[in-house]
């Protein structure tokens, strides 16, 4: 599903209303019906509840207003709170402002009314928020400011119209929002509604077309997309009744060291319950035997001079997790990885042997890198805050910079390839913050593209389905949750997705 940034969002408004001939007033009527609708979803029966609507100068509040009286129709009590001044409106808003100044609402100004409005505050059964829209930018400000933290004290659910007014609809940035239950956002979603800090404030995402063509959002610019379910079937393998296990991807794994055998036995064992015909695992002699014991589906094998030669055998390799940073380790993973030319997933330590050496890096033929934001933040040389800050730039530009498939496993986890494109992921929970999921994940993409998807694809689909294993698990309980959990629930993942 793509996602749309602000400003191509106006592209889309402007073609909807310019060249496609729906007028703006029809397009805030729908608006305005689709949010009354998740209000009345949210509250019941809207006879008799209180209904308070928060209303901005722009379209946003001009989508309140419509709003206001689809749900006066259906019986709801409605009381309008104007932000600022109906003279400051602009021509969507105010033109609804006029229509509504003919029905009964109860309409109160923040600054003169404060008191009124913390009266009817306190009384209602919803709050609709239409004070901003997806042209914000910044830090909330007066008078919307005040409004905002007054009502952060007050325990009434919030409907939020397009995104909750204070978050940035490209980045998710806000200093001030109030948290949705729900949020009806119009015609196409936009990329805060899935960025954090701003996704934590969003609740549940309703999709509202306002009953636009479909082309209009298909031609829109964007080079972002939700990672979907159905994105993900329509590319995963199709195994056929004869497959046998040379059909299904010969993985090779360098992973694991003293103190970090638990790395390589979930990698491993992720690509084995993700369809991985041949599994094997190099690790360094000191877990060797343990993990022999432990991984009854895995070939376990040590890391020799030898086995530089051996990686050359596998369809796709797998390199990095709990590997450790001995210097023989880097030497060695600096040695092995530029002789390779089948699909590499980097991981963890492998990573970290090559960081500060973009030369290296860019040399790797057919990659992708899993960072963490750590990680990523030592490959590109700044803080992790910076990171942190905007995970799609961070990705995107290591992506270019190392012309990888760049998976950066932040929340929610971020896909970019080198052509700059970028997918967010949708599935995951918190109870995955936890050890070895990240393991997990570099196993089930090494799996995907030994049976044969391409590396953008084998990215998104590895993201997307360990996700999913993580929210099958916490099905159980996301509190003590485990990697190990991950691994278990991978084949029904896979189940889930292709039998829909």
């Amino acid at each position: 599903m793509k996602l749309i940034a602000s400003e191509a969002m106006k592209k889309v408004d402007t073609k909807a209303i310019g060249e496609m001939g729906i007028p703006e007033a029809v397009l805030i009527e729908n608006a305005g019906r689709a949010v009354a609708d998740a209000a009345a979803d949210l509250m019941g029966d809207p006879r008799e509840k209180r209904v308070i609507l928060l209303i901005g100068k722009g379209n946003n509040g001009g989508d309140g207003l419509a709003a206001a009286r689809f749900l006066l129709k259906r019986g709801a009590l409605v009381t309008l709170v104007l932000a600022e001044a109906p003279e400051s409106f602009g021509p969507g808003a105010a033109l609804q402002y006029k229509i509504c100044q003919s029905f009964p609402f109860t309409i109160l100004r923040w600054e003169k009314d404060q008191n009124e409005v913390l009266q009817a505050c306190a009384q209602a059964d919803l709050f609709i928020d239409a004070l901003l829209g997806t042209s914000f930018h910044g830090k909330v400000r007066e008078p919307i400011r005040s409004l905002l933290e007054t009502l952060q004290m007050v325990p009434v659910p919030v409907l939020a119209v397009d995104i909750p007014s204070g978050v940035e609809a490209d980045h998710g940035y806000t200093d001030l929002a109030l948290h949705a239950r729900a949020t009806v956002t119009m015609i196409a979603p936009k990329p805060g509604l899935y960025l954090y800090p701003g996704a934590g404030y969003t609740g549940k995402i309703i999709l509202a077309d306002l009953n636009t063509p479909p082309s209009l959002v298909l031609e829109a610019e964007s080079n972002a997309e939700l990672l979907t379910e159905d994105l993900v079937r329509h590319v995963l393998p199709k195994r056929p009744p004869n497959a046998h296990k040379g059909m299904n991807g010969r993985v090779g794994i360098l992973a694991g060291s003293l103190g970090y055998a638990g790395a390589a036995e979930l990698c491993s064992k992720a690509a084995v319950r993700a369809g991985a015909g041949l599994v094997t695992l190099y690790t360094q002699p000191e877990v060797l035997q343990p993990l022999i014991i432990k991984s009854t589906e895995v070939m376990v094998r040590p890391v020799t001079e030898a086995s530089l030669k051996a990686f050359r055998s596998f369809d796709v390799v797998a390199a990095g997790p709990g590997a450790g940073k001995a210097p023989e380790t880097v030497q060695y993973l600096r040695e092995l990885l530029p002789q390779l030319s089948q699909p590499l997933v980097l991981d963890a330590d492998g990573l970290n042997a090559l960081a500060g050496d973009d030369a290296l890096l860019q040399s790797l033929q057919k990659k992708i890198f899993t960072p963490h934001p750590g990680e990523m933040a030592r490959l590109l040389g700044k803080s992790t805050g910076e990171i942190l800050q905007d995970p799609v730039r961070a990705a995107l530009e290591g992506a270019a910079r190392w012309q990888a498939v760049v998976v950066l496993k932040c929340t929610p986890v971020v896909v970019a390839l080198p052509n700059g494109q970028v997918f967010i992921n949708t599935t995951g929970n918190e109870g995955m913050a936890t050890g070895g999921c990240g393991d997990v994940l570099t196993g089930t993409i090494a799996a995907l593209l030994g049976q044969g998807l391409d590396l953008g694809q084998a990215a998104c689909c590895g993201v997307y389905l360990q996700g999913l294993a993580g929210d099958l698990a916490a099905e159980g309980g996301k509190i003590g949750l485990a990697a190990g959990d991950l691994v278990t629930h991978l084949p029904a993942a896979l189940d889930k997705v292709k039998k829909r």
